[in-house]
């Protein structure tokens, strides 16, 4: 079948009014004669909500057939592109990802919250069920099975339904990323599952606490990773070095705990909250830590085994890959100068969202790749325009793109433009709360606490909040009492004042410090030693007072 000159607004408008109009005469005759309770109002918001989406979903599968005619039967669970060959995409097929951005956000939005501490849900899959088909994943991490697992697998597989549709549509695109990252440090494969728990395969999620990107880094454990975070670039965006730096956590974490489900805990709460808990616990086994980790971590591993089952055997609960259109090849390319994506746009004929979905990190659409070297994505069918337009590409309206005011307002935009050490007021404005200012200063949420003497995370238009650059707060008072400012320190060398008490020396964390850095001024020292001595994870921030084993 063919169509022509299909008009989509028009006909979901037509559709929407053709509802409502037929419902509405019905609706008001009832609500005159017998008003409807706040609960049945919100429960029939709910529904035209469902129908509403269902209503775009349908638009989005009718999009492809309007300009193509598909003349086999659709193959792996997307109907839009049936037997579409790589070398026939055409611009009207696949040139937009605007429903893969579409698909993100609503994996992201349509949560629907429970509260999994009391909720039970009922299921017609037996336990067994459950239990062998858990067996049949073989999988390398421990698979336990009790009520809460049980739960969140129902939670997944069928109380989540449109969200495990959206996401299955990602998954084709980005768990390749994440097995061959975990592959390269000899990892297990099913921790790729993690993105899902963490952002919906999200990559511009944020966090009420500021972390940032599908893996939800927050700026000082991004740093400590090597993560670039700067007005132009947050690679805490990037799917591919996001996802590097979560493996290098969780290999730390695992290097400590000698347990995935503890060391997968670990990457909610930190390493010193789950060494806390085993403290507390008397035990390393996961379910024996269980009811002293944070609340808001218990449910993290039970959730984890939830999304991978539900992956697995999303077809046996009736769920259907929402249909997408992904770009059939990513070629990479090196950028060395200043490229804007304006300009590979215009010169290639890829669109703009293509590109920033390709390429979230670069936060300005800029590249600044004459700091140091980047990489640019496209799909590959715009790979030989680019090349062919390579030497002109940069040159393409670069007075006008990369003007010095332009360059210099995104300076000054981005956070992290304020000195360390330096001390600034900000003024709350609506739509403030701690986790967002504090991500936009790269700075804690504590720190911010700590500087306003606050005692609940609630602010107030119009309220002033202190905060020092780059969390480099004063010093402690003199005895003078008055406040020095600590200043930004070169790479960390043994502190000469620092005294030996018994089996270790301490240290104060100076601006710049990683655990790696200051364990190489102590020899026989490692990263990992000072975190096990430590009972803590690998974020510290300035000022912060460390110990350090002595080697025997």
């Amino acid at each position: 079948m063919r169509f022509k000159h299909i008009s989509l607004a028009a006909l979901a408008a037509f559709t929407l009014i053709f509802t409502c109009a037929s419902e509405a005469p019905a609706q008001t005759a009832a609500r005159k004669t017998n008003p409807k309770s706040k609960k049945e109002l919100l429960r029939e918001n709910a529904r035209m909500r469902s129908v509403l989406d269902s209503l775009l979903q349908e638009i989005e599968a009718l999009k492809d057939t309007a300009y193509e005619e598909v003349s086999e039967p659709a193959q792996s669970g997307y109907p839009a592109l049936g037997k579409v060959s790589p070398e026939d995409y055409r611009g009207n097929l696949t040139d937009s990802l605007l429903s893969i951005w579409y698909l993100q956000r609503r994996a992201s939005e349509l949560n629907v919250e429970y509260n999994m501490d009391s909720v039970k849900f009922a299921s017609d899959v037996p336990d067994k069920v459950f239990l062998q088909r858990l067996a049949d994943l073989n999988s390398y991490i421990t698979l336990p099975f009790n009520e809460t697992v049980r739960n969140y697998i129902i939670l997944y597989a069928e109380k989540r339904k449109a969200q495990m549709a959206s996401m299955l549509a990602l998954a084709d695109y980005y768990l390749p990323i994440f097995e061959a990252t975990f592959n390269k440090y000899g990892m297990p494969e099913e921790l790729k599952y993690m993105a899902v728990i963490e952002s919906a395969f999200n990559p511009v999620a944020v966090s009420r606490a500021g972390a940032r990107g599908m893996w939800q880094f927050m700026y000082t454990t991004a740093k400590n990773y090597g993560l670039t975070v700067n007005s132009f670039v947050d690679e805490r965006l990037d799917p591919v070095k996001s996802a590097d730096a979560a493996a290098r956590y969780l290999y730390d974490a695992y290097k400590i705990f000698g347990d995935w489900n503890l060391a997968i805990s670990s990457y909610n709460c930190g390493a010193g909250n789950v060494n806390k808990a085993i403290k507390r616990s008397g035990s390393r086994d996961f379910w024996a830590v269980y009811d002293f980790l944070p609340r808001e971590t218990r449910g993290y591993v039970p959730a984890f085994v939830g999304a991978m089952y539900a992956f697995r055997y999303y077809r046996e609960h009736g769920i259907t890959p929402d249909p997408v259109r992904m770009p059939a090849h990513v070629d990479t390319f090196h950028i060395r100068k200043m490229l804007h994506f304006q300009q590979v746009s215009e010169l290639t004929g890829v669109s703009v969202d293509m590109l920033r979905n390709l390429n979230p990190q670069y936060v300005h659409d800029i590249i600044p790749g004459n700091e140091r070297e980047y990489v640019l994505r496209l799909p590959y069918q715009y790979s030989g325009k680019f090349i062919e337009n390579e030497d002109s590409v940069y040159a393409y309206k670069a007075k006008e793109l990369f003007s010095p005011a332009t360059l210099q307002n995104i300076a000054a935009s981005g956070s992290g433009s304020v000195p360390a050490g330096q001390r600034i007021t900000y003024k709350v404005k609506s739509g403030d709360y701690l986790g967002r200012i504090a991500s936009k200063y790269h700075v804690t949420v504590a720190q911010l606490k700590e500087w306003n003497h606050l005692r609940s995370n609630n602010l107030r238009i119009g309220q002033v909040l202190v905060i020092y650059g780059k969390g480099a707060a004063p010093a402690a008072k003199a005895s003078s009492g008055t406040a020095v400012a600590k200043p930004a320190s070169a790479p960390s060398k043994p502190d000469p004042s620092v005294s030996p008490t018994g089996e270790y020396v301490t240290y104060v964390v100076k601006e710049g410090d990683s655990l790696f850095r200051i364990s190489k001024n102590y020899p026989g020292v490692s990263a990992d030693d000072i975190m096990k001595f430590n009972g803590i994870g690998p974020d510290i921030r300035p000022g912060m007072t460390i110990k350090i084993p002595k080697v025997k």
